[in-house]
């Protein structure tokens, strides 16, 4: 092969390896970092019958036409738990009218120490739109399993806390999943993506 021959091989090979990086970084281009919306969407939530702060059976029918956002906790969290309920009373007065549209709801994983009146004292103190649900140990297991919540308790001295997940999830008024935050997301961000979901649903 002439030097010329050699060098055209060389320079069309490189030409080739080129377009084909280019191919592979488009087919693996990744996804937008911040979303609030899925295409295919976790099976999250379900049927559960536990009670709420007034000692009351609260069901996920028992907020007809209305938007729920979960968040599991405990009463004696030192830190996550404060944060997102906080955060979440935040985001609400951020959305003006439009929070009528979302009932919060303060699932505790700790029901052995966290009585109805316990939780509502509790979340009274962040909002009183905030409702707290509690019930028996099966009970709240059985809710923590169906929302893929982790929660376990650790000795702690003469007594115990609990770890546990720390996400905030909203289900449409049809009980489906429709959107997921952090604790530690920003009460603006979360009033954006409530806004979004709302829009999504022509609302």
């Amino acid at each position: 092969m002439t030097q010329k021959k050699t060098l055209i091989a060389l320079l069309t090979g490189v030409l080739m390896l080129a377009a084909g990086a280019g191919v592979a970084l488009w087919l693996y281009k990744p996804e937008p970092k911040s979303k609030t919306f899925f295409g295919e969407l976790p099976d999250i939530g379900g049927a559960y019958s536990v009670l709420d702060e007034t000692g009351a059976i609260s069901t996920d029918q028992s907020f007809p036409g209305k938007y729920r956002i979960y968040f599991f906790g405990f009463t004696h969290c030192p830190d996550v738990c404060p944060t997102a309920l906080g955060t979440i009373a935040a985001a609400l007065d951020g959305m003006g009218g439009k929070a009528d549209a979302f009932v919060p709801l303060f699932v505790t994983v700790d029901p052995e120490r966290d009585t109805p009146e316990i939780v509502k004292d509790y979340t009274d103190a962040f909002d009183p739109r905030i409702i707290g649900l509690t019930g028996s140990v099966e009970q709240i297991t059985g809710l923590a399993k169906s929302f893929k919540i982790y929660f376990r308790k650790v000795p702690q001295g003469d007594s115990y806390t609990m770890d546990h997940s720390g996400f905030i999830y909203v289900m449409n008024p049809e009980g489906k999943f429709v959107a997921f935050f952090k604790h530690e997301d920003t009460p603006e961000r979360i009033t954006t993506g409530l806004r979004q979901v709302l829009s999504k649903a022509g609302a």
